[in-house]
């Protein structure tokens, strides 16, 4: 009888939680006429898929823009976080400690800061409103969480495997991309997949950064679409939509990996 209570109770705040989600969808299929109806359709009974083809017709260069920063993001901690990751777990240099605990004050300080700061630099440099640019910014965010990640994940691979590859004349660095790296798939997908959300819905550096640009990440197109067209609510529920489907689908696929990446070095034997 208690399970049955508990599993209900789950259940009921599940619901709960994902109904703005489901109200998201519904609204999207919803047409402008039925948008005050009262009390609301809670199913879109006269369903339309004019916001969906305004998705198609004004977003896809939005989305593609947040597909080439976010891939460029997640590469670009990658090639950064994972030696990092494994100087610190493995090579142990002198100073470790205190650069562990600067990359972790490092995620405390707000985003909205840290873009007023790259607005300055890139307005002498003559990069702003471009997508490298974004790119860089996103991986200041991304990158202390990725070292802190390998850290801890490469600290459990066994001593006697990296010394087995020295023993066959593997050199620091062939070791690392021939050992190390095979066996921290988990925080190799990890990393990369909250790097590519992080960019992905980024819009306090989109915002600062690219605001003016001719390619803008998708956030900026679903507030730059809220202000020009208030009233089509459901293509602006439908951008929301297409836009939360790679996210929700890298999650799907990754999140056995991810459930490993993140709790590895939590508790030691």
């Amino acid at each position: 009888m208690k399970n049955r209570v508990k599993t209900g109770v789950a259940l009921l705040l599940t619901a709960i939680m994902l109904f703005p989600v489901y109200w998201m969808v519904n609204v999207s299929f919803t047409r402008d006429t039925d948008m005050r109806h009262d009390p609301p359709y809670l199913f879109p009974i006269h369903g339309t898929l004019e916001g969906y083809r305004a998705v198609v017709s004004q977003q896809m260069p939005y989305l593609g823009t947040s597909l080439l920063v976010g891939l460029g993001t997640a590469a670009l901690t990658l090639v950064l976080s994972a030696p990092a990751g494994y100087s610190l777990a493995k090579l142990r240099p002198r100073g470790g400690g205190v650069l562990s605990f600067v990359l972790l004050m490092a995620q405390m300080i707000p985003g909205v800061i840290m873009a007023m700061g790259f607005y300055a630099i890139y307005l002498r440099l003559g990069v702003l409103n471009n997508a490298a640019g974004l790119v860089l910014a996103d991986s200041t965010i991304a990158v202390p969480f990725g070292v802190l990640i390998f850290t801890a994940f490469m600290s459990g691979i066994p001593d006697e495997l990296i010394n087995a590859a020295r023993v066959d004349g593997a050199g620091t660095l062939r070791t690392f991309r021939s050992v190390v790296l095979p066996v921290s798939r988990n925080a190799v997908v990890t990393v990369s997949l909250f790097a590519f959300l992080w960019s992905w819905s980024d819009f306090a550096f989109a915002t600062i950064l690219d605001g003016g640009g001719a390619h803008r990440p998708i956030t900026l197109g679903i507030y730059h679409y809220i202000g020009n067209n208030n009233q089509q609510w459901n293509a602006i529920m439908a951008t929301a939509v297409i836009a939360s489907i790679p996210a929700t689908l890298l999650l799907i696929l990754a999140q056995r990996y991810v459930a490993a990446g993140i709790t590895t070095g939590a508790v030691k034997d």
